[in-house]
């Protein structure tokens, strides 16, 4: 490899470092900024989360409404993920 070759090379490498790491800052930080939103889920999924799914099973909601929100897995394992990742960000420190 010819230096102007490897100073190519590197310069590839250094500009996709550099990428990834300003992704994954901002990232780290709309996680960070998630934190209500996640309260807000996980209030919800200790209160009126059973009533409504309740209700979707009766076919008491509308066809066209959204509802992932209620599906049986979807929500419980959302707030696990997030968790999870919340608790390795805490050993990397």
């Amino acid at each position: 490899m010819t230096r102007k070759e490897r100073i190519t090379h590197m310069e590839n490498l250094f500009d996709k470092s550099n990428e990834v790491v300003r992704q994954l800052r901002q990232a780290i930080a709309d996680f960070q900024a998630l934190q209500p939103t996640i309260d807000e889920l996980d209030n919800y999924y200790k209160t009126n989360w059973r009533a409504d799914f309740e209700a979707d099973e009766k076919g008491k909601l509308p066809a066209d409404l959204k509802r992932g929100v209620l599906s049986e897995d979807g929500l419980w394992d959302l707030l696990e993920e997030y968790q999870q990742l919340k608790e390795r960000l805490v050993e990397e420190e």
